[in-house]
């Protein structure tokens, strides 16, 4: 046994290879499960019990010889194959071109920065939502009528689960568990059962807003929509509130700023009236923040909430909103230089 061990162990020394493939053939001769050393290790079993000591001893060690000869070897090859490569390293790398934000992703961060700017937060939430949140939270009763204003796909009924149709939920989330002073913006995607069109899309994304502190008034919100709407669109924007009607804000109202095309003298986009409607807004009903666990005694507050779609369309001039979602890179590499 022992004169077997010295002479693999110098057929394994004087082992020269030419190429990977005599490499491989050396790794199935010596330590594959039907290798030389395999086959040593079944015959040690008969070896006897006074000399298992030396002979284990020597078979490992002739096992280590091997596959520290395999690595060299294995080494010695790959680095010649990498030597060998036909290949300018010198040369440039393949280009790779650039792409650039989906224009619902830049407007979003506009909106995002502008609001910043005069301490508004972020906050998100969850897309698929209970009744509370969505509604009931928010001034709907159960029968009232201002539920039909948005058709909804529900998932679940009793509890009623569904998708979200507004971002509001989120700002029930966060009242619910933040004490004023609340200052925040909340963007998102918000799902409503409405016919595609060019105006119109189920799938949609909005930037609704939050202010409730002590003292809040209906000329905080006004001054804080203007300084939007002049970051967003220009020096020059104005606006008008016209009277409206939402479940959680009372007064409420619907703001139109004037056309940045035809500078308020009238044109098809906005209708030859000089004012485009971009959002809707008002000073938060009470009975919203009671509902919240918030004193409406003590605190007032305002929220505002817009399309991103429809400040995207105003921005960029685009006339059909289904664009936003057919992936089309012709469409989405006009917005590079915006990035």
């Amino acid at each position: 046994m022992l004169q077997k061990i010295e002479t693999l162990s110098a057929a394994i020394a004087a082992f020269t290879a030419q190429s990977s493939s005599d490499v491989e053939q050396f790794r199935l001769a010596y330590l594959s499960k039907k290798g030389e050393l395999n086959n040593l290790f079944a015959e040690f079993k008969n070896v006897p019990n006074e000399q298992k000591k030396e002979i284990g001893a020597r078979i490992n060690i002739l096992k280590q010889e091997a596959q520290a000869k395999f690595d060299e070897l294995t080494a010695a090859f790959s680095s010649a194959e990498n030597q060998t490569l036909d290949i300018d390293l010198s040369l440039p790398g393949n280009p790779l071109q650039l792409g650039s934000r989906h224009p619902l992703s830049i407007i979003k961060k506009q909106i995002i920065d502008i609001f910043s700017r005069i301490g508004f937060t972020v906050a998100e939430g969850q897309e698929i939502e209970d009744d509370w949140h969505v509604f009931s939270a928010l001034n709907f009763p159960e029968e009232h009528p201002a539920r039909d204003m948005q058709d909804t796909f529900f998932i679940e009924k009793n509890p009623d689960i569904l998708l979200r149709t507004h971002t509001s939920s989120v700002q029930v989330r966060v009242m619910e568990k933040t004490q004023p002073p609340i200052r925040a913006v909340f963007p998102g995607r918000v799902f409503r059962n409405e016919a595609i069109s060019a105006r119109a899309h189920c799938i949609f994304h909005q930037v609704e807003g939050l202010y409730i502190d002590k003292d809040v008034s209906f000329a905080d919100l006004k001054q804080t929509l203007l300084f939007f709407a002049k970051e967003m669109f220009g020096a020059d924007t104005q606006i008008r509130l016209r009277p409206s009607y939402f479940p959680f804000t009372e007064p409420s109202a619907e703001m139109d700023i004037s056309c940045s095309l035809c500078g308020g003298k009238g044109c098809g986009v906005c209708k030859h009236s000089g004012w485009v409607e971009i959002l809707g807004c008002g000073m938060v009903d009470p009975n919203v923040l009671t509902n919240c666990g918030i004193d409406s005694k003590v605190y007032s507050g305002f929220a505002f909430g817009m399309g991103v779609e429809r400040i995207a369309m105003l921005k960029y001039q685009i006339k059909d909103i289904r664009l936003f979602f057919e992936n089309d890179l012709r469409f989405i590499k006009q917005f590079q230089a915006a990035n």
